[in-house]
């Protein structure tokens, strides 16, 4: 018997049913055709933009019960959608819609002496459970991204984007009713009660892995609390080390960009470390630009010097900010560098700045963050800017996936072993 999903009363119930219908969907959605997924993709996506003023009104919604909530200015951004980031959901969909199908890619063929031909391809994991705050982009961004991988998906809003996340489910089920697929391929759980948090992190029967794309807190009840596995998303304690042999206006460029362009994600900057030898010259430089774009800088003792600076305490270290605010320290060198950012760091993403390629290529080999770069801004620590159409996170386990979770990482793979009435001696 269905239950009316609009009964939240009895939320294990309710969460019961949702991941039998989320297991049944994704045995259809297994096999579904590239061209059906594509279909559902590019037809959600118009749905989107043409049902754009319902979600805006939506979005108003909860921006005033963000705001009385007293939500901080960067999770007001995370939370805030306008015609231009509708217009980007849309086309994260088109995107995402016009890759290669990952499901069945062969990835790897041999023969063995004994007759047998073996395959290995790309197969859906299955069921996944997504748990996020406050970004209502991120229901569109992995609604679509299980779709393309051929797993159904059960999605756990946070309570603030609330009514954003259902406007753009319904238009997530009608691209997929338009392409005879199942709508309870992309489910999104319909209350705010903490319950069903709790109950998607148990149900094993249904739900093949958890993805938790929030906050230290978020992540950390998850992994705590979970037997279904996950694929963690860490906070982004993101460093840029300045090397002694960096270029000034590549300095000016990237740090303003990484920390400025938008403070409320997970790639932006929250810690620069200076060398030494260049704190008082390019150092100063950078951290003036800084606080004239309006940046609060913590600096050590050394950089303190600086007029307009704010000293730093011990708790400044390893701090996500995701605010108008970043730490700043000198180090000895790139030994001191790497030192800081392996005692400090999230394993999320690190940049260098340098025009020394050993001192790139030591930075890059010596750190095992899930993303490392060379002379960029660490606003690219995305999805969209890999390439992959969008992202359901930023990766920082070692198991399975690491760094953007796109299409491809939704899925694992399964042997396809032929023979020829072949048997073993």
């Amino acid at each position: 018997m269905t239950l009316d999903m609009t009964q939240t009363d009895n939320i294990p119930a309710l969460m019961a049913d949702i991941g039998t219908r989320a297991k049944s969907a994704s045995a259809t959605l297994g096999f579904a055709s590239a061209e059906q997924k594509q279909k559902a993709l590019e037809n959600a996506a118009q749905a989107i933009w043409d049902d754009r003023e319902n979600i805006l009104s939506a979005n108003e919604k909860d921006m005033t019960y963000a705001r009385e909530k007293g939500l901080s200015d960067a999770m007001m951004d995370r939370l805030a959608l306008d015609l231009d980031r509708i217009q980007a959901i849309t086309d994260s969909l088109r995107s995402i819609a016009a890759q290669d199908d990952p499901v069945g890619q062969v990835l790897t063929e041999w023969d063995q002496p004994s007759g047998l031909n073996i395959q290995r391809v790309r197969t859906p994991l299955g069921v996944v459970g997504v748990i996020y705050e406050s970004r209502p982009n991120v229901t569109a961004d992995a609604g679509a991204l299980c779709l393309k991988a051929g797993n159904a998906v059960i999605l756990r809003g946070g309570s603030e984007s609330f009514h954003s996340s259902r406007a753009i489910h319904a238009a997530l089920q009608r691209g997929l009713d338009s392409a005879d697929l199942p709508v309870d391929a992309i489910q999104l759980v319909p209350t705010r009660d903490r319950a069903a948090v709790s109950a998607m992190l148990t149900m094993t029967d249904t739900i093949d892995v958890i993805v938790p794309r929030g906050g230290k807190g978020l992540v950390g009840l998850v992994q705590r609390e979970a037997r279904v596995p996950v694929f963690a998303h860490l906070e982004g304690i993101v460093h840029i080390y300045i090397d002694e042999n960096a270029d000034p206006e590549k300095v000016l460029k990237v740090v303003l960009n990484a920390k400025t362009r938008r403070t409320g994600i997970c790639g932006s900057a929250e810690c620069l470390l200076i060398h030494e030898n260049v704190a008082r010259t390019m150092g100063k430089g950078v951290i003036k630009a800084l606080m004239d774009a309006g940046v609060e800088v913590r600096a050590d003792q050394t950089l303190s010097e600086i007029e307009g600076t704010v000293p730093a305490t011990d708790d400044d270290w390893g701090h996500e900010y995701l605010d108008m605010i970043i730490a700043a320290k000198t180090v000895p060198d790139i030994d001191g560098a790497i030192a800081h950012i392996r005692q400090y760091g999230s394993n999320h993403t690190d940049c260098i700045i340098t025009e020394d390629n050993a001192a790139a290529t030591k930075f890059m080999t010596q750190l095992d963050s899930a993303i490392l770069m060379h002379n960029a801004s660490t606003q690219f620590a995305d999805g969209g800017e890999f390439g992959m159409g969008a992202e359901i996170g930023i990766a920082t386990g070692k198991m399975h996936a690491r760094g953007p979770v796109g299409a491809e990482q939704l899925t694992s793979f399964k042997y396809l072993v032929r023979g020829e009435g072949t048997v073993r001696g």
